[in-house]
């Protein structure tokens, strides 16, 4: 389909034509993420199914979508939204404490909304991966801002004497891939701990980074 159909216009059942462009679009996404976080996945799902799930129409799919990568899209992009707003919050509540309980805080902050439904995990992780070079883009790119989130965490704490003064882009690269792939293996059952166990040790690996290594541990 070349295009969206154009949405009707005025106010119905006292709803704005916004607001119910805004409604439906919820209930489509709040339906892929039933679909294609859990049975049967984004690959097994057609656009009947997930009409059928929202109780919505195909005339009202295509007002809002060309096709269902367009959804798992913005499927994608609202569950890493959602995560990046708990860890700018926490960012902000924890700023005046010292390096280790605020990289503490702050991943707990990131672990505990991924974590809180599985079908968001499988969304981030696993549904998305390969799906097509749009979306590749669209994954890496997401991947980015989070290493430029720990970058900027890192040069806080460099500002503040608490870490070294270096590029820590690679670093928080190969970190970022640690934590997805631990939180994805958590998540599936193959990591033999308790969530805090794993946030405790992706946290003592970001502090081993973050601290220079001629540095000792406060307290030690």
């Amino acid at each position: 389909m070349a295009g969206r159909l154009r949405a009707p216009t005025g106010r119905y059942a006292g709803k704005s034509a916004a607001e119910r462009q805004a409604e439906r679009r919820r209930r489509f996404l709040d339906a892929a993420l039933h679909l294609f976080g859990d049975a049967p996945g984004y690959r097994a799902t057609t656009v009947a199914a997930l009409c059928e799930a929202a109780g919505l129409s195909t005339r009202q799919f295509y007002e809002e979508f060309r096709t269902l990568e367009d959804v798992l899209a913005a499927l994608h992009l609202q569950v890493n939204d959602r995560a990046e707003e708990a860890v700018v919050a926490a960012f902000a509540a924890a700023r005046d404490l010292p390096l280790a309980e605020r990289v503490t805080a702050i991943f707990r902050a990131y672990a505990g909304d991924v974590t809180g439904d599985p079908r968001r995990i499988r969304i981030t992780f696993v549904e998305i991966v390969g799906v097509s070079p749009r979306l590749e883009e669209q994954r890496l790119a997401r991947r980015a801002r989070w290493v430029d989130l720990i970058c900027a965490e890192a040069m806080q704490a460099a500002a503040r004497g608490e870490a070294a003064a270096r590029d820590y882009r690679l670093a928080a690269t190969a970190f970022i891939g640690s934590v997805n792939g631990t939180l994805h293996d958590w998540s599936a059952g193959w990591v033999d701990a308790t969530l805090d166990e794993v946030v405790d040790e992706l946290v003592r690996q970001l502090l081993g980074i973050l601290r220079p290594p001629d540095r000792p541990r406060a307290g030690s």
